[in-house]
């Protein structure tokens, strides 16, 4: 019996010391910091998205220049001569070529004589009108005088108001002889094709020797100076842009060179078949390698 008891008294000790263990906390080790607990109340800090950076608007459109024109043939006929040929520089006023213009100058030769045979007539019609003037006023001193009758001098005042008549006659066909001759001097004028302007003679369509017709074309003349740029906008953008308004064009064939350019017309209307508008823009600074007839790009910025 008393081993049974010293053997349950010491199941029992074992038993309180390994309870003891579980409660006290082991030597050497340190009680970590409670975690902060986040009022219920407390909401947390979203950081708001930056704004969008406005990257503006590229539009495209060809360059181009103001005066640009391909000259046509005004009559028809032989191409005699071609002074000039692309791609030269010329000066407005330069003769670039020229019809056969013989049977108009043989034409206007005559005009001019005819106009001259004319004035001749009017001159003895004049003449021969002083002569009747100066009878009807003897006619009437001799009236006063009785030596005359009422016939005389009636046939003398006649005779001198019909002078003025065919004087106003001859007058009128001299009139008409020398706007004939006028006439002739303009075709004579469209058989020289000259410059209409200074610029680039880019394009000659024609050869000599070649019989033309009346528009055909011959030349293709631009200037270099000054560079425009055309485009297009949607409505929603009317009123945005405005004249002077400064703006950087770019080319995809040069992307190394910036252009500055100036809002130089905008259009008042806008199209009802397209809904849009056009922007005239004329580029100002050196032009690079921009030349008509290239497609540009334009960079528009702040069009909110």
């Amino acid at each position: 019996m008393r081993k049974e008891w010293i053997l349950v008294g010491l199941g029992a000790a074992f038993l309180a010391m390994g309870c003891g263990d579980e409660r006290a906390p082991v030597g050497g080790v340190t009680n970590a910091s409670a975690p902060a607990v986040t009022p219920a109340s407390a909401k947390p800090v979203v950081p708001k998205p930056s704004e969008p950076v406005d990257a503006g608007l590229y539009v495209s459109g060809p360059i181009i220049v103001e005066h640009e024109v391909e000259l046509t043939a005004q009559r028809d006929g032989l191409l005699q001569k071609i002074y000039v040929d692309a791609p030269a520089r010329v000066k407005a006023g330069v003769l670039l070529a020229e019809l056969d213009g013989r049977q108009i100058q043989a034409n206007l030769a005559a005009a001019r004589a005819k106009t001259r045979s004319i004035e001749a007539d009017l001159k003895n019609w004049q003449a021969e009108a002083q002569v009747l003037k100066a009878d009807y006023v003897r006619q009437q001193h001799l009236m006063e005088l009785g030596l005359t009758s009422q016939e005389q001098l009636e046939h003398a005042k006649y005779k001198a108001e019909s002078d003025q008549w065919d004087i106003l006659r001859v007058t009128e066909t001299l009139n008409t002889a020398k706007e004939e001759e006028r006439s002739l001097e303009i075709e004579m004028e469209k058989t020289k094709l000259t410059a209409p302007f200074n610029g680039l003679i880019a394009r000659r369509y024609v050869r000599e020797g070649q019989n033309v017709t009346k528009g055909e074309r011959l030349f293709w003349v631009t200037a270099e100076a000054p560079l425009l740029m055309r485009f297009t906008l949607p409505e929603k953008y009317f009123g945005k842009m405005q004249t002077g308004q400064p703006l950087e064009v770019t080319c995809a064939d040069a992307p190394a060179e910036k252009h500055t350019g100036k809002v130089k017309q905008v259009s008042p209307v806008v199209d009802p078949s397209s809904g849009t508008f056009e922007v005239l823009v004329e580029l100002t600074g050196d032009r690079g390698t921009l030349r008509p007839g290239m497609t540009a790009q334009a960079h528009l910025e702040n069009l909110h």
